[in-house]
Formats: C-alpha cells, sequence, structure tokens
C-alpha cells in the first residue's frame, strides 16, 4: 500500500505499508532494506512522523539493515488512535506505547530489534529498553536525554509552574502548555498558518537560528529554566505559534534550507494540516497524570543494560532542557553506555540537519554492538 501524502516525497528505496498492531492501530510504516536483514526500528519525536528519518533509512539500509519507521500513535498516516481531548488519555501512556511496538513487531514476525528514538521518541526508546531489554538488543537515544524511571521516594515537589509564572518576565514551561486544552486549536489553526508555523518551529530549534548555543543548567529552578530559548520557556501569555513567528526565516534562508527545503516541509504541514497536533500532545499531557507516574514507579530503581549511546546537535537547547539528565543517563541509567554524540552544524533535528554525520554513527555502533 503507498502512502497517499508521501508517495512523491519518499527517497529511493523506501517503501510503505500499513500494519495492524493488534493494539487498535492501523499502523502506517516505512521501510528500507531487506526485509530478511537484521531490523532496525526508528522512532520519531514532535512534531514530526516516520518521513523525519527518510534521510538516514537508506544508507542504514545499504549498509545490510532492514530499516522501520513508523508514524506513531497519534500521528500521520497511523489510524485508529483518539483525537478528541476528552478521550482515553491512557491510551497514550507509555505502557500503552510499548504495547503498539510491541504488536508492531509481532506483526512484522521481529523477534528482537536495535531501536533508535528521537525528542519523545527517545523517551518513548529508553522506557522500551528498560522494560523489555529481551526485545530491544540496543538504544541509540537522540536529542532528549532519560534520567531514568521515577524514584518510590521522589524528591519533595517545586511547584516549577508557579515559579515561572512569578518571574519579573512571567513565563511558561511548553510541558505544560502543550497539556492545555487550547494548545492543539492554537497550532493548527494559526493565524500564520501550519506550513508557516511549522516553518518558524522548525527554524528556531535547528543550527540555523545563531542564538541556539546551549550550555549546562545548574538545577530544576525558574531562574536557570529561563535562559532557555523561548520555545522551551516561553512568556505566560504566548502560545506557541505567537512564540515562533517572530524567528520565521524570510524567503532567502527558506530557499537556502537545504535540510529541509520547502517541499519536504510540505509533507509535514499537509500531514498535520489534517490530522492537526493533539495526539502527539497527548503524550506531554500524561506526564501530568499521578497515575502513570505511580505506575511507571514499579520500575524504580531499573537501569538499561543494553548497548546505548546518546546523540545530539551541537546547538541542540534538548540536550541540556532538563537539568541533570544528561549526566544520570552517563552515570547511572546505562550500564554498557557507549558514549554522548553532539553533532556540530545540527540543532534539535539533528537526523534530519545532518543526516550523514548520523548514520555514521549509528551505523559504527551497530556493527560494534553484535
Amino acid at each position: 500500500m503507498t502512502s497517499p501524502l508521501y508517495s512523491t516525497a519518499l527517497p529511493d528505496g523506501i517503501r510503505a505499508r500499513i500494519v495492524a498492531n493488534g493494539n487498535g492501530l492501523d499502523m502506517h510504516v516505512l521501510e528500507a532494506g531487506d526485509a530478511g536483514c537484521p531490523p532496525v526500528l526508528l522512532l520519531h519525536g514532535f512534531p514530526e512522523l516516520a518521513y523525519s528519518w527518510r534521510k538516514v533509512m537508506p544508507a542504514l539500509a545499504a549498509a545490510g539493515y532492514h530499516v522501520i519507521a513508523p508514524d506513531q500513535r497519534g500521528y500521520g498516516l497511523t489510524t485508529g488512535w483518539d483525537d478528541d481531548y476528552d478521550g482515553d488519555l491512557s491510551t497514550f501512556r507509555f505502557l500503552n506505547l510499548l504495547r503498539d511496538t510491541l504488536g508492531l513487531l509481532d506483526a512484522m514476525e521481529i523477534l528482537q530489534v536495535d531501536l533508535v528514538g528521537h525528542d519523545f521518541g527517545s523517551f518513548a526508546a529508553a522506557h522500551f529498553a528498560l522494560i523489555r531489554p529481551d526485545v530491544f538488543k540496543s538504544v541509540v537515544m537522540m536529542s532528549a536525554p532519560y534520567a531514568g524511571p521515577p524514584s518510590l521516594r521522589p524528591a519533595p515537589a517545586v511547584d516549577i509552574d508557579a515559579d515561572l509564572a512569578a518571574l519579573p518576565r512571567p513565563r511558561k514551561h511548553y510541558h505544560r502548555y502543550y497539556s492545555t486544552r487550547p494548545a492543539n486549536d492554537d497550532m493548527w489553526h494559526a493565524p500564520q498558518g501550519v506550513h508557516d508555523f511549522l516553518r518558524a518551529y522548525f527554524h528556531h530549534k535547528s543550527a540555523d537560528w545563531p542564538e541556539n548555543r546551549p550550555h549546562r543548567l545548574t538545577g530544576w529552578t525558574a531562574n536557570e529554566l529561563a535562559k532557555l530559548p523561548t520555545y522551551y520557556v516561553m512568556d505566560l501569555d504566548r502560545t506557541m505559534a505567537e512564540t515562533v513567528a517572530p524567528e520565521m526565516p524570510d524567503a532567502d534562508a527558506v530557499a537556502a534550507c537545504a535540510w529541509l527545503p520547502d517541499d519536504e516541509l510540505r509533507v509535514y504541514s499537509d500531514t498535520f494540516g489534517r490530522t492537526g497536533f493533539q495526539g502527539g500532545l497527548n503524550w506531554y499531557r500524561c506526564r501530568f497524570v499521578d497515575a502513570f507516574t505511580r505506575e511507571q514507579e514499579v520500575f524504580a530503581g531499573r537501569t538499561i543494560d543494553a548497548p546505548a549511546m546518546f546523540v545530539s546537535g551541537q546547538s541542540d537547547w534538548g540536550t541540556y532542557q532538563t537539568p541533570g539528565a544528561l549526566e544520570a543517563l552517563e552515570t547511572r541509567v546505562c550500564m554498557d553506555y557507549r558514549g554522548t554524540h553532539l553533532v556540530p552544524g545540527a540543532g534539535h533535528w539533528v537526523q534530519q540537519e545532518q543526516p550523514d554525520a548520523v548514520s555514521a554513527l549509528l551505523l559504527d555502533f551497530l556493527k560494534n554492538t553484535g
């Protein structure tokens, strides 16, 4: 089955089909390489799609891998998920996302797989490798370091929302904004249109935006978090569409953007223009449901024992947006850690901005993990 929105935009060698995952979804899946080769599963983040992996899939396939990239629950051409804000949010929690992925692999008759996740897909990949090391034989996390499962004895709560709102320049965290009812409509019906909204959003978080000069933060405090760009810690009275609008690149910059030319961006804008953003936003909303956090506490103290690596753009604030997460990943979360790699010339969209460098890192990692 071809992909009606992707079919004219896919690089040579990438094919598409729909796979029923046995968990309520008909999943749109991109593939490259021979199905008899060792499988590698690629999980996208927000606001992205399986299409986000188009530039690394051919290189991995050429090296002898069967590369699989699905549109995850809430995204793209995958169907069967609920886009109602008042629907069953529990279907978007990590354990059910894991069930989605296990069902997909089972339908494709895959018993073990190497795993790569970007952005929110990085957190999903980390959870999957933590919980089912028998299935996920290695894991690469990209642009969002995982600090481990929640503790049975969590630290005293900090009301970071109140502290951010009380700053001289009142602010709010984008995760909290993404959990609100208006967020989907703010972006889906952005005054500038979905296409220009996404152009500004992708630009703002890329290495093309010169103010992306990330560094470590000292702690989870309002004053430290306020050092983050406004796409992470927003002005209190602004929507995300309003936040990124001033950073919209001019026509010359758009024309010069080789890593995301306008016809490729159109795949995203056409897709999200059709589906809206609520499916992806529901992943963020799950962060604020105590029952889902407590559910994850059953894995407290568990480590990722499979070979693991972290990759991010050198200009990506995502590496440091959660103070201490990268250090936790490097020192106590992963028992077979193979290194941190910050790719020059890339911001948050590292596999799109610098696909050759990312492909080389992935291939070297896969070759040395057996």
